[in-house]
């Protein structure tokens, strides 16, 4: 057992790495996005638009905005505020879910500074998914991206990078029809996707054929789910019923995912599945949302050394640059085969520094 002093100077060691390092991740061009973007962008819209403004660097911002809420350091501040101006004068791309993700910090940044500015587009945003998002059968938010329609799809992907925007800008401009909606939109997602027996999400489900692809309980895309459903309910702004419903749907995901982590603290990249590879990304998700969760009372203090069992692997997957190694690449669904996972490449992200910015954050307030 690591003392906790250790344990503290070493995730502030290893936070002050992780953002030295998260302006070179952030802005690295992604090339085989844009390279695909150029073959299948949906819109047919400048794409040097979509290169900075995307899931991949939303949640990025997220981790950043967390940074700036917990310190206070107008570094962080800074950062955010010469992204957003950049962004400004570049050009929104066209909107679709993963276009949304950057949103949800500009609204908190928007409300933080008070500037319309900032509030402006999110306002913009926040009315084009209500009038014009595309919709599944029952209503849903059908996973539309860049580069494909995804027609009758819903992924738990969707509830971070569209719905936590959306019920952000429902408790800014005090308008409830956006948090009923973002109450459907993750009841709807849970219904298709939360497995039963489990307690583990499916990757996505399809309307046209009925079914939940190639079964996958993928790790991060998990992940996206133990995240959001506290920062949700976090918000203020949920009725009572939802939140009860959210509660038992995450405490049976948490017991899975107690059950499913690796004996070093990791979780794999499916999660049910020992011989795919540990992942990085997912395993700071999911310490940071059981935390967070346990934090806001939504979880017995049982699940913090769950989450807190994964800080020394998630520390040596730091690397002395300060780049979180053993990160998964952006994936797309898994249609037939749940080796489309195992195969997925590693590579340095923003969602792979900020999510474990995230988690060594939460930590911190244990100590």
């Amino acid at each position: 057992m690591v003392s906790t002093t250790i344990c503290k100077a070493a995730i502030e060691e290893k936070l002050d790495k992780l953002t030295a390092a998260f302006t070179p991740v952030l802005y690295e061009p992604d090339q085989v996005f844009l390279e695909n973007m150029r073959e299948k962008n949906l819109a047919g819209d400048d794409i040097s638009r979509y290169q900075h403004w995307e899931w991949t660097q939303g949640v990025g911002l997220f981790g950043l905005w967390k940074l700036l809420s917990v310190t206070g350091d107008k570094r962080y501040l800074e950062m955010l505020v010469r992204f957003y101006e950049s962004q400004l004068e570049i050009g929104f791309p066209a909107l679709n879910v993963n276009t949304v993700t950057p949103f949800l910090t500009m609204s908190l940044l928007g409300e933080y500074l008070g500037s319309e500015r900032y509030l402006a587009p999110c306002r913009e945003t926040a009315r084009w998914i209500m009038e014009s998002l595309p919709r599944t059968e029952e209503g849903g938010f059908q996973h539309m991206t860049s580069d494909a329609r995804n027609d009758q799809e819903l992924w738990d992907d969707t509830l971070f990078m569209t719905v936590l925007f959306l019920a952000n800008m429902g408790r800014i401009e005090h308008k409830p029809e956006y948090t009923r909606e973002a109450e459907r939109q993750f009841l709807l997602h849970a219904k298709y996707l939360a497995d039963s027996k489990t307690g583990l999400w499916y990757h996505g489900w399809t309307f046209e054929g009925r079914h939940n692809f190639a079964g996958a309980f993928w790790g991060r895309g998990n992940c996206w789910v133990t995240i959001a459903i506290p920062e949700f309910l976090a918000m203020g702004t949920v009725s009572e019923e939802v939140r009860e419903r959210l509660t038992a749907l995450l405490l049976a995901q948490a017991e899975s995912l107690r059950a499913t982590q690796s004996p070093e603290g990791m979780w794999h990249t499916l999660l049910d599945d020992p011989t795919s590879y540990v992942e990085a990304s997912a395993t700071c998700g999911f310490g940071y949302g059981l935390l967070r969760a346990v934090h806001t009372g939504l979880l017995d203090s049982d699940f913090a050394e769950v989450a807190k069992r994964a800080l020394m692997p998630v520390l040596d997957n730091i690397g002395p640059d300060g780049v979180v190694r053993q990160v998964s690449y952006g994936t797309p669904m898994g249609r037939k085969s749940k080796e489309f996972y195992k195969n997925v490449e590693l590579k340095p992200m923003p969602y792979g520094q900020a999510l474990a910015m995230l988690f060594l954050i939460e930590l911190l307030r244990e100590m």
